[in-house]
Protein backbone atom coordinates (compact mmCIF):
# COMPACT_ATOMS: atom_id res chain seq x y z
CA UNK A 1 0.00 0.00 0.00
CA UNK A 2 2.99 2.35 0.32
CA UNK A 3 6.74 2.53 -0.28
CA UNK A 4 9.04 0.07 1.43
CA UNK A 5 12.78 -0.02 2.07
CA UNK A 6 14.78 -3.25 2.07
CA UNK A 7 18.47 -3.37 2.96
CA UNK A 8 20.63 -6.21 1.63
CA UNK A 9 24.05 -6.66 3.21
CA UNK A 10 26.80 -9.21 3.04
CA UNK A 11 30.48 -9.38 2.20
CA UNK A 12 31.88 -8.92 -1.29
CA UNK A 13 31.24 -11.68 -3.84
CA UNK A 14 28.33 -13.19 -1.92
CA UNK A 15 25.74 -12.49 -4.64
CA UNK A 16 23.77 -9.48 -3.38
CA UNK A 17 23.31 -7.85 -6.77
CA UNK A 18 22.52 -11.14 -8.52
CA UNK A 19 19.86 -11.97 -5.93
CA UNK A 20 18.27 -8.52 -6.09
CA UNK A 21 18.16 -8.40 -9.90
CA UNK A 22 16.65 -11.90 -10.01
CA UNK A 23 13.95 -10.80 -7.56
CA UNK A 24 12.96 -7.77 -9.67
CA UNK A 25 13.29 -9.54 -13.01
CA UNK A 26 10.66 -8.45 -15.59
CA UNK A 27 9.44 -5.65 -13.30
CA UNK A 28 9.86 -1.87 -13.81
CA UNK A 29 13.26 -1.33 -12.19
CA UNK A 30 15.88 1.40 -11.96
CA UNK A 31 19.35 0.11 -11.08
CA UNK A 32 21.87 2.70 -9.84
CA UNK A 33 25.47 1.77 -9.04
CA UNK A 34 27.18 4.29 -6.73
CA UNK A 35 30.78 4.57 -7.88
CA UNK A 36 33.41 6.81 -6.31
CA UNK A 37 32.74 9.81 -8.52
CA UNK A 38 31.71 13.41 -8.15
CA UNK A 39 28.02 13.74 -7.22
CA UNK A 40 27.16 15.75 -10.33
CA UNK A 41 28.91 13.19 -12.52
CA UNK A 42 26.96 10.36 -10.88
CA UNK A 43 23.67 12.17 -11.45
CA UNK A 44 24.59 12.76 -15.09
CA UNK A 45 25.08 8.99 -15.46
CA UNK A 46 21.91 8.12 -13.52
CA UNK A 47 19.53 10.38 -15.46
CA UNK A 48 19.57 8.58 -18.85
CA UNK A 49 19.45 5.24 -17.02
CA UNK A 50 16.32 6.29 -15.14
CA UNK A 51 14.75 7.78 -18.25
CA UNK A 52 15.28 4.58 -20.24
CA UNK A 53 14.30 2.17 -17.45
CA UNK A 54 11.00 3.89 -16.70
CA UNK A 55 10.38 5.41 -20.15
CA UNK A 56 9.97 8.84 -18.62
CA UNK A 57 11.47 12.31 -18.84
CA UNK A 58 14.08 13.30 -16.25
CA UNK A 59 15.47 16.87 -16.27
CA UNK A 60 19.14 16.82 -17.21
CA UNK A 61 19.74 19.91 -15.08
CA UNK A 62 19.57 17.84 -11.88
CA UNK A 63 23.04 17.73 -10.31
CA UNK A 64 22.41 16.49 -6.76
CA UNK A 65 21.23 13.09 -5.60
CA UNK A 66 18.83 14.82 -3.23
CA UNK A 67 16.96 16.40 -6.14
CA UNK A 68 17.10 13.19 -8.16
CA UNK A 69 15.73 11.09 -5.30
CA UNK A 70 12.94 13.59 -4.69
CA UNK A 71 12.06 13.49 -8.40
CA UNK A 72 11.84 9.68 -8.22
CA UNK A 73 9.67 9.80 -5.10
CA UNK A 74 7.32 12.23 -6.83
CA UNK A 75 7.17 9.88 -9.80
CA UNK A 76 6.29 7.05 -7.37
CA UNK A 77 3.11 8.91 -6.40
CA UNK A 78 1.61 8.01 -9.78
CA UNK A 79 3.31 4.69 -10.61
CA UNK A 80 5.00 1.80 -8.82
CA UNK A 81 8.55 0.63 -9.56
CA UNK A 82 11.69 -0.78 -7.98
CA UNK A 83 14.66 1.46 -7.22
CA UNK A 84 17.87 -0.48 -6.59
CA UNK A 85 20.87 1.45 -5.22
CA UNK A 86 24.02 -0.67 -5.22
CA UNK A 87 27.10 0.09 -3.05
CA UNK A 88 24.95 2.49 -1.05
CA UNK A 89 27.69 3.07 1.53
CA UNK A 90 29.80 4.92 -1.08
CA UNK A 91 27.82 8.11 -0.46
CA UNK A 92 30.00 8.45 2.66
CA UNK A 93 32.90 9.21 0.31
CA UNK A 94 30.88 11.40 -2.06
CA UNK A 95 28.48 13.45 0.05
CA UNK A 96 27.54 12.21 3.51
CA UNK A 97 24.56 14.58 3.67
CA UNK A 98 22.79 12.35 1.11
CA UNK A 99 21.64 10.11 3.96
CA UNK A 100 19.91 12.88 5.91
CA UNK A 101 18.43 14.27 2.67
CA UNK A 102 17.05 10.85 1.80
CA UNK A 103 15.62 10.44 5.28
CA UNK A 104 13.69 13.72 5.05
CA UNK A 105 12.34 12.94 1.59
CA UNK A 106 11.50 9.32 2.49
CA UNK A 107 9.60 10.36 5.60
CA UNK A 108 7.65 12.96 3.60
CA UNK A 109 6.69 10.70 0.68
CA UNK A 110 6.66 7.14 2.04
CA UNK A 111 2.96 6.88 2.87
CA UNK A 112 1.75 8.38 -0.41
CA UNK A 113 4.05 6.58 -2.86
CA UNK A 114 4.61 3.05 -4.16
CA UNK A 115 8.35 2.64 -4.53
CA UNK A 116 10.13 -0.58 -3.65
CA UNK A 117 13.51 0.81 -2.59
CA UNK A 118 16.29 -1.78 -2.27
CA UNK A 119 19.75 -0.70 -1.17
CA UNK A 120 22.78 -2.93 -0.90
CA UNK A 121 26.38 -2.60 0.20
CA UNK A 122 29.40 -4.82 0.60
CA UNK A 123 31.21 -2.91 3.35
CA UNK A 124 29.30 -4.39 6.26
CA UNK A 125 30.61 -2.03 8.94
CA UNK A 126 29.38 1.05 7.06
CA UNK A 127 26.02 -0.47 6.14
CA UNK A 128 25.50 -1.40 9.77
CA UNK A 129 26.37 2.14 10.80
CA UNK A 130 23.91 3.64 8.30
CA UNK A 131 20.90 1.55 9.32
CA UNK A 132 21.56 0.14 12.77
CA UNK A 133 22.98 3.04 14.75
CA UNK A 134 21.96 6.63 15.46
CA UNK A 135 22.28 7.78 11.85
CA UNK A 136 19.60 9.58 9.76
CA UNK A 137 18.29 6.35 8.19
CA UNK A 138 18.21 4.43 11.47
CA UNK A 139 14.86 2.69 11.86
CA UNK A 140 13.74 3.40 8.28
CA UNK A 141 14.38 -0.09 6.87
CA UNK A 142 11.31 -2.35 6.68
CA UNK A 143 13.55 -5.38 6.26
CA UNK A 144 17.28 -6.04 6.60
CA UNK A 145 18.64 -9.13 4.84
CA UNK A 146 22.16 -10.31 5.61
CA UNK A 147 23.23 -12.85 3.04
CA UNK A 148 25.18 -15.85 4.31
CA UNK A 149 27.63 -18.14 2.54
CA UNK A 150 26.68 -21.52 1.06
CA UNK A 151 26.52 -24.18 3.75
CA UNK A 152 28.16 -27.59 3.39
CA UNK A 153 25.02 -29.33 2.13
CA UNK A 154 24.73 -26.76 -0.68
CA UNK A 155 28.38 -27.24 -1.62
CA UNK A 156 27.77 -31.01 -1.77
CA UNK A 157 24.95 -30.47 -4.26
CA UNK A 158 27.14 -28.19 -6.36
CA UNK A 159 29.97 -30.72 -6.38
CA UNK A 160 27.54 -33.47 -7.34
CA UNK A 161 26.29 -31.40 -10.30
CA UNK A 162 29.69 -30.30 -11.60
CA UNK A 163 31.92 -33.24 -10.56
CA UNK A 164 29.80 -36.32 -9.79
CA UNK A 165 32.86 -38.45 -9.02
CA UNK A 166 34.28 -36.08 -6.40
CA UNK A 167 35.98 -37.44 -3.30
CA UNK A 168 35.77 -36.05 0.23
CA UNK A 169 39.14 -34.31 -0.13
CA UNK A 170 37.76 -32.34 -3.11
CA UNK A 171 34.74 -31.22 -1.09
CA UNK A 172 36.93 -30.25 1.85
CA UNK A 173 39.19 -28.24 -0.46
CA UNK A 174 36.24 -26.40 -2.01
CA UNK A 175 34.90 -25.54 1.43
CA UNK A 176 38.34 -24.48 2.70
CA UNK A 177 39.35 -22.38 -0.29
CA UNK A 178 36.01 -20.63 -0.86
CA UNK A 179 34.46 -20.47 2.60
CA UNK A 180 31.17 -20.98 0.78
CA UNK A 181 31.43 -17.60 -1.02
CA UNK A 182 29.30 -18.02 -4.18
CA UNK A 183 31.59 -16.05 -6.51
CA UNK A 184 34.63 -18.14 -5.57
CA UNK A 185 32.66 -21.35 -6.00
CA UNK A 186 31.47 -20.09 -9.38
CA UNK A 187 35.06 -19.43 -10.50
CA UNK A 188 36.08 -23.02 -9.79
CA UNK A 189 32.94 -24.45 -11.41
CA UNK A 190 33.07 -22.29 -14.54
CA UNK A 191 36.70 -23.24 -15.10
CA UNK A 192 36.07 -26.92 -14.31
CA UNK A 193 38.70 -26.88 -11.56
CA UNK A 194 37.17 -29.00 -8.82
CA UNK A 195 39.81 -31.50 -7.71
CA UNK A 196 42.22 -30.52 -4.93
CA UNK A 197 45.20 -30.19 -7.29
CA UNK A 198 43.19 -28.30 -9.92
CA UNK A 199 41.89 -25.81 -7.36
CA UNK A 200 45.35 -25.13 -5.96
CA UNK A 201 46.80 -24.72 -9.45
CA UNK A 202 44.00 -22.32 -10.40
CA UNK A 203 44.46 -20.17 -7.29
CA UNK A 204 48.24 -19.75 -7.53
CA UNK A 205 48.58 -19.32 -11.28
CA UNK A 206 49.68 -15.96 -12.73
CA UNK A 207 46.88 -13.36 -12.78
CA UNK A 208 44.63 -15.56 -10.69
CA UNK A 209 41.46 -13.74 -9.53
CA UNK A 210 42.25 -15.01 -6.01
CA UNK A 211 45.68 -13.37 -5.74
CA UNK A 212 44.67 -9.88 -4.61
CA UNK A 213 41.24 -10.68 -3.23
CA UNK A 214 42.21 -10.67 0.45
CA UNK A 215 44.14 -7.41 0.17
CA UNK A 216 41.31 -5.67 -1.70
CA UNK A 217 38.75 -6.84 0.85
CA UNK A 218 40.82 -5.48 3.74
CA UNK A 219 41.43 -2.17 1.95
CA UNK A 220 37.68 -1.67 1.57
CA UNK A 221 36.94 -2.52 5.19
CA UNK A 222 39.83 -0.48 6.67
CA UNK A 223 39.11 2.58 4.52
CA UNK A 224 41.58 5.41 3.94
CA UNK A 225 43.79 4.35 6.89
CA UNK A 226 44.39 0.88 5.45
CA UNK A 227 48.17 1.41 5.19
CA UNK A 228 48.46 1.78 8.97
CA UNK A 229 46.33 -1.31 9.60
CA UNK A 230 48.36 -3.33 7.08
CA UNK A 231 51.54 -2.30 8.88
CA UNK A 232 50.04 -3.40 12.20
CA UNK A 233 49.06 -6.78 10.76
CA UNK A 234 52.52 -7.17 9.26
CA UNK A 235 54.12 -6.45 12.63
CA UNK A 236 51.85 -8.96 14.39
CA UNK A 237 52.67 -11.62 11.80
CA UNK A 238 56.35 -11.05 12.59
CA UNK A 239 55.85 -11.74 16.28
CA UNK A 240 55.52 -8.13 17.43
CA UNK A 241 52.37 -8.21 19.51
CA UNK A 242 52.31 -5.46 22.13
CA UNK A 243 51.23 -1.90 21.46
CA UNK A 244 54.61 -0.29 22.42
CA UNK A 245 56.48 -2.76 20.20
CA UNK A 246 54.10 -2.19 17.28
CA UNK A 247 54.39 1.59 17.63
CA UNK A 248 58.19 1.29 17.65
CA UNK A 249 58.07 -0.89 14.51
CA UNK A 250 55.95 1.78 12.82
CA UNK A 251 58.51 4.50 13.57
CA UNK A 252 57.08 5.51 16.95
CA UNK A 253 53.74 6.27 15.36
CA UNK A 254 50.90 6.43 17.88
CA UNK A 255 48.27 3.92 16.86
CA UNK A 256 45.78 4.47 19.70
CA UNK A 257 42.72 2.25 19.29
CA UNK A 258 43.87 0.90 15.92
CA UNK A 259 45.49 -2.14 17.51
CA UNK A 260 42.19 -3.36 18.90
CA UNK A 261 40.67 -3.20 15.40
CA UNK A 262 43.63 -5.07 13.95
CA UNK A 263 43.45 -7.82 16.56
Amino acid sequence: GHSRLTVVTGRRRIGKTSLIMKAVEDLPTVYLFVGRKNEATLCAEFIPNISQSLNTFVPREIQTFRSLFQYLMELATVRSFNLVIDEFQEFYNINESVYSDMQNIWDSYRQKTKMNLIVSGSIYTLMQKIFQSKEPLFGRADNIIKLSVFDLSTLKKIMHDYRPGYINDDLLALYTFTGGIPKYVELFCDNNMLSVDEMISFMVRENSPFTDEGKNLLIEEFGKNYATYFSILSAISGGINTQPEIEAALGDKSIGGATQTAY
